[in-house]
């Protein structure tokens, strides 16, 4: 089994102070960190939050989103470097440009993205100047360069290394415009993945064990749930996967032993008062992370 570690990332930079900053402190109080066996955790505060918009980038905090990444760039090398899986916790979506930075200098390697929204917003016309409904964009080197190129290093995912699972914001989201979004990302959104079941499992799973990556990274923003079992979410929309399409995916993402980390993002405690929803959360993780056939 891999060897995780956890970095706290309660950054809020590409959202606002809503409550997601506390996700890793509540996930580690209902036990996930003691359920992998991990004593001691790295948490990784983030700079100020500035509220205004950004003139020049049309966003919210670049300077500081830039930072950020940095600094968890520098962690998740690090861990990768020792061979360990870092899991990590946030906070909002903008924190996949740390571990998407990090990898980007150790070689090519993928990106399954599972999220309810596919968050490519342009920058020049997203309503907030929310990096979070930006990230994979910014990811795969869309959007102001000072995020999408850092240090000359962008696009740190190749748009064609990239498959989009569980998305569902083209069809319910009031706010949604469709921006131009690379062809060569595989998006099988929710309709598909509810059809497809495990053939769309596979069907991910493929493009991003392909032999030219050397392993691939796993974002789960948790609003991909479906409503009912996560509404402790910001921008909630119905539909959504269920918890054992979930662990299908994400349990046989891990099988591979191709998964180079995970970052989680969007859960909401304020919106979660009783917290049964962390409990459900942190069971479904434990399971997927600590399954017996796992390389």
């Amino acid at each position: 089994m891999p060897r995780y570690q956890i970095i706290e990332a309660p950054s809020v930079l590409g959202l606002w102070p809503s409550g997601v900053q506390d996700a890793p402190r509540v996930l580690l109080e209902m036990g996930l960190g003691t359920g992998l066996g991990i004593e001691k955790t790295t948490r990784l505060e983030a700079p100020p939050y500035d509220p205004r918009r950004d003139p020049a980038t049309r966003m919210l905090n670049p300077a500081g989103l830039l930072s950020y990444t940095q600094l968890l760039a520098r962690e998740v090398w690090n861990m990768l470097e020792d061979g360990d899986v870092p899991i990590v916790l946030g906070g909002d979506c903008s924190i996949l440009l740390g571990p998407a930075l990090a990898l980007r200098e150790r070689g090519r390697h993928g990106l399954l993205f599972v999220d309810g929204h596919m968050d490519y917003w342009d920058a020049a016309v997203e309503p907030y100047g929310e990096a979070a409904s930006m990230d994979l964009a910014l990811v795969t080197g869309h959007g102001p360069a000072l995020l999408a190129n850092i240090d000359g290093l962008g696009p740190y995912f190749r748009p064609e290394d990239c498959v989009a699972y569980g998305t569902r914001d083209h069809f319910y989201s009031s706010d949604y415009i469709e921006t131009p979004c690379p062809a060569e990302i595989m998006r099988l959104d929710v309709k598909e993945a509810h059809a497809l079941a495990e053939a769309g499992v596979d069907q991910a799973l493929a493009r991003l064990t392909d032999g030219r990556l050397e392993g691939f990274w796993i974002h789960f923003d948790v609003d991909v749930l479906d409503d009912e079992t996560m509404p402790a979410v910001d921008y909630r929309m119905r539909d959504g996967l269920s918890f054992t399409e979930l662990k299908r995916l994400l349990g046989a993402a891990f099988d591979t032993g191709k998964v180079k980390g995970m970052t989680l993002t969007i859960y909401n405690p304020n919106l979660d008062p009783q917290r049964t929803i962390a409990r459900n959360l942190v069971a479904a993780l434990l399971e997927i992370l600590n399954r017996d056939e796992i390389i």
